[in-house]
């Protein structure tokens, strides 16, 4: 199994119940591909000013995953993230096993 990164961005309005709904979502997304959830949460301060504006929004929320999986998940992933309303943008990277 290869050790992956996501991090995806929530619409700012998005209340605390709600993001703790969105996280397990993509959670399960890993769980069910056979993957390993590993650290969750949001990143740093969690609601960050974006570097420009999407979708008309000026700030996001910030969600770092880190998972192990086999390399059908983080396509899956990516895909659903695509298609998602509640995510503005993400990012799927594969870490190096010399990093660790």
């Amino acid at each position: 199994m290869r050790h992956y990164e996501a991090m995806y961005i929530v619409a700012p309005e998005t209340s605390d119940e709600d993001l703790e709904q969105v996280i397990e979502k993509y959670k399960k997304i890993v769980t069910d591909g056979g993957g390993e959830v590993g650290e969750t949460g949001k990143w740093e301060k969690g609601r960050r000013p974006l570097a420009y504006e999407i979708a008309n929004r000026r700030e996001g929320i910030y969600i770092l995953m880190q998972f192990q999986s086999n390399t059908e998940v983080p396509k899956e992933l990516d895909r659903i993230f695509r298609i998602s309303d509640d995510v503005i943008r993400h990012l799927i990277v594969r870490q190096d096993e010399d990093e660790e």
